[in-house]
């Protein structure tokens, strides 16, 4: 399981940063600050870097950096679909209420990655005590014994 697992995280943000690399490309820079495409650049070199992080080593940390980086793309792909926030600070405006195959191809696999992400963090043994994090109901069971 673990196997599969650590396989699920490092394809979704694979295929993540080269979607946000690719897209990077074709969004202008105009103006100063923070653009759509420096965003997409940004995006991009996190998911390659934390994709490679968890293929060397998979811990309930790199899990979890995964996790933040899959769920953070997620959610912002989602929400600059679905509302139009305007700009928020130095973020330009990115909505963009289409579907399109790079949108959804990027958005199936940061659901993905974000699952099995939560999944790895949840299911790796901790470093210091090398025990499985149990349920409460377990050690309910186990107090009343």
């Amino acid at each position: 399981m673990g196997l599969i697992l650590r396989l699920l995280v490092v394809a979704g943000l694979a295929v993540d940063a080269y979607v946000h690399f690719h897209l990077a490309g074709d969004t202008g820079s105009s103006g100063g600050g923070l653009t759509e495409g420096t965003l997409f650049w940004i995006q991009g070199v996190l998911a390659a870097l934390v994709a490679v992080l968890v293929l060397i080593r998979a811990t309930r940390l790199t899990y979890g950096i995964a996790f933040l980086v899959a769920a953070g793309a997620l959610g912002a792909v989602l929400l600059y679909r679905y509302v139009d926030v305007g700009s928020l600070g130095p973020l330009p405006n990115m909505y963009e209420p289409v579907w399109y195959a790079e949108k959804v191809v990027t958005t199936v696999a940061e659901a993905v990655s974000t699952v099995a992400a939560a999944l790895g963090v949840w299911l790796t043994r901790t470093g210091a005590g090398g025990r499985r994090r149990e349920s409460s109901s377990v050690t309910r069971r186990e107090a009343s014994a």
